[in-house]
């Protein structure tokens, strides 16, 4: 299995990084901005950070924790286990300093944790749209309603289809069905190129509609962390 992404994020936090780390959607490419995306303080004092900090607590589920941002932050409050699917990320948290780096995989919650483990859940780096599906994000949210507690609540986030500038995000595909897209892109670093990935961009109407059923409702969108774009966060709660 290959792991350019993880590995260029990887090498960039032990100064071994030579080549850039490029995102592509057949020959559209750019470089992927590491520096800002991944190695960058969280900022609780922030609009956007206290926005996400007041609504968790520990113990506290980080999925697809990247290079440990939240989870190095939110361990010196509370426990935070912090789960990637790249070992080469969960090398890379485990040398700065995050406590419980684990490698896994954010659609299989039920074969990683026990019921009621967590009572709140960080989602954050559009990984909900890897779930392809209006049927698969359902069964998402239900797995992770069963390894939280009946009071829990979580934050993730998405890109917004509806959004007039979501249409300029590399890889974006039309939908003909209103609130959803696709986008299809591939990471490429120092030689290889991982397997093509490909999201389902939910509007916050569907991730609502999605909730149904599964135990969460959507408590509150915040658009404000994202100035103007397609991006937004959403805050649920246990019904």
């Amino acid at each position: 299995m290959t792991d350019a992404f993880g590995r260029a994020i990887r090498d960039h936090h032990r100064g071994d990084r030579t080549e850039p780390l490029v995102q592509g959607d057949g020959e559209k490419t750019r470089e992927h901005p590491i520096q800002d995306f991944y190695f960058t303080d969280f900022d609780p004092e922030s609009d956007a950070g206290s926005w996400l900090a007041s609504r968790l607590e520990g113990p506290l589920v980080d999925l697809g924790a990247g290079a440990g941002r939240h989870a190095l932050w939110f361990q010196e409050r509370f426990e935070t286990v912090a789960v990637e699917s790249s070992p080469a990320l969960v090398e890379t948290m485990r040398e700065r300093g995050v406590a419980d780096p684990r490698e896994g995989d954010m659609f299989a919650l039920r074969e990683s944790f026990g019921r009621d483990r967590f009572p709140s859940a960080l989602v954050i780096g559009t990984q909900v749209g890897l779930a392809g599906s209006m049927r698969r994000l359902s069964a998402f949210l239900g797995d992770l309603a069963f390894v939280t507690t009946p009071d829990a609540t979580a934050v993730v986030d998405c890109y917004d289809p509806d959004h007039p500038a979501a249409a300029d995000l590399l890889g974006y595909r039309e939908d003909p069905t209103p609130g959803l897209a696709g986008r299809v892109m591939w990471f490429e670093y120092d030689g290889e190129r991982d397997p093509t990935l490909r999201f389902t961009l939910f509007s916050p109407d569907r991730l609502r509609e999605a909730a149904i059923g599964t135990g969460w409702a959507v408590d509150a969108v915040d658009r404000e962390g994202s100035g103007d774009g397609p991006h937004y966060r959403a805050a649920l709660r246990k019904r």
